[in-house]
């Protein structure tokens, strides 16, 4: 079995290109552990000298989103793949706004998941305080800066998928194990990068 964590903020593009090939991969029955790690762009983007944005997380457009992923992921795991491809739809194929608590209720109900207790938890913060704890710790011990970062044992590395695989397991699996491959097992490639952009 090949394990491998990586990151999400349902904000990005790419994380959600990234995040589809992946649940592909996982539907077409690829051996894979995958440990998926919440990762907050709007800390990231904390100008210095402001205060984080753990203390005030309704400044943030993407937090409310994915504090319900890590809830739906760590209490109703048998959920989680299809809530986490919806909460990235919603964003980038429905145009719709991660923090409208309304729509982020109706989701979860469309997917079997009761969403008063996941909005009691948000409510007294150990959500939050789960999602600050992984960035954290994605930035300490593997200099995580972005979305989608993919973490191989002591390696890791942002990646930028450019397709979807739609409906295409083999797709995502294909896609999914060149990278798993690339930073596992060639890890003096620091850099790949095409000139250009196919159309």
């Amino acid at each position: 079995m090949t394990s491998f964590s990586v990151t999400w903020d349902y904000r990005c593009p790419f994380a959600r290109n990234a995040h589809e090939h992946v649940l592909a991969g996982l539907a077409g029955g690829a051996d894979w552990d995958v440990t998926f790690v919440p990762f907050s762009l709007g800390q990231v983007h904390v100008e210095e000298g402001q205060p984080d944005i753990w203390g005030r997380p309704q400044d943030d457009t993407g937090l409310l989103a994915l504090q319900v992923g890590v809830a739906v992921r760590d209490a109703a795991p048998e959920s989680f793949l299809a809530v986490h491809k919806a909460l990235f739809a919603l964003r980038h194929d429905q145009g719709q706004q991660l923090n409208d608590e309304a729509l982020l209720r109706d989701l979860l109900r469309a997917h079997g998941v009761d969403p008063d207790p996941v909005f009691t938890q948000i409510a007294e913060g150990g959500l939050l305080d789960t999602v600050r704890k992984e960035h954290e710790a994605a930035v300490r011990d593997h200099s995580v800066w972005g979305v989608p970062t993919f973490i191989v044992g002591d390696e890791a590395a942002f990646v930028r998928l450019m397709d979807r695989p739609g409906d295409d397991t083999e797709v995502g699996r294909r896609s999914i194990d060149h990278v798993v491959g690339l930073l596992a097992g060639y890890p003096e490639l620091n850099e790949f990068k095409h000139t250009s952009i196919r159309r």
